[in-house]
């Protein structure tokens, strides 16, 4: 394992340990920042063990956006998410380059705008039948979230550079839902808001090296 993965892990569980200590969520909460800043960073790096963190990571929100009356997030969480990380470590693991590395590729202008319209739409039908569910929280930031979410993830498993900007866009929503559970007192709210700020870090530097890897990669396809 190279030194600076090594370095990357060990900051994660100093601050997913202090941060559970101060917040007194050290289990649930600190293993939620740890999985969730490390899913996001071997994301960024084109390693396949994401996944298996992804996994980790996805089945422990769905039990917190479920007390916290999110009920979207939390099915699409158990009954989407994590199956998907299963399907992206077996087709990452086909397509990976001589240093181990998954290969990346990139969207045209037309693609990119029908994946945006095509969250949009789905974001208001899904909000709309959210509100139909009794104590449904934020009905309509938790649907735009999710369908945003479920595009990046199976954008990054068919190794797409612009999932990233979807994560970003996701990065945003997250950050405001959870502000308000925090705000709201909500259970395990503080821990899930740190990892959204820490996955909108690490996903702006994903973007930066998945751009330069599809770049790359296209030079040496189109030579």
């Amino acid at each position: 394992m190279k030194k600076k993965y090594i370095v990357v892990i060990i900051i994660c569980l100093i601050f997913s340990i202090i941060k559970g200590i101060l917040t007194d969520d050290l289990i649930i909460g600190g293993t939620i920042v740890t999985t969730g800043l490390l899913n996001a960073y071997f994301a960024s790096e084109g390693k396949r063990i994401n996944y298996i963190l992804g996994l980790i990571n996805y089945l422990l929100m769905s039990y917190v956006a479920f007390k916290n009356n999110l009920y979207g997030m939390s099915i699409f969480y158990i009954g989407i998410f994590a199956p998907l990380q299963i399907k992206g470590f077996l087709t990452w693991h086909k397509n990976l380059d001589e240093n181990k590395n998954v290969q990346v590729k990139e969207f045209t202008l037309k693609n990119s705008i029908i994946i945006m319209i095509s969250c949009v739409i789905a974001s208001l039908i899904l909000g709309y039948l959210l509100t139909c569910i009794p104590n449904q929280r934020l009905a309509f930031l938790d649907a735009s979230s999710n369908c945003i979410n479920l595009c990046g993830i199976i954008l990054m498993i068919l190794r797409f550079k612009e999932s990233w900007w979807l994560w970003l866009i996701n990065n945003f929503l997250d950050l405001l839902i959870w502000i308000c559970t925090v705000i709201n007192k909500g259970s395990y709210s503080m821990m899930a808001l740190f990892v959204s700020i820490g996955y909108f870090l690490i996903n702006i530097q994903g973007l930066i090296k998945w751009s330069r890897k599809a770049k790359k990669e296209n030079k040496k396809i189109f030579l």
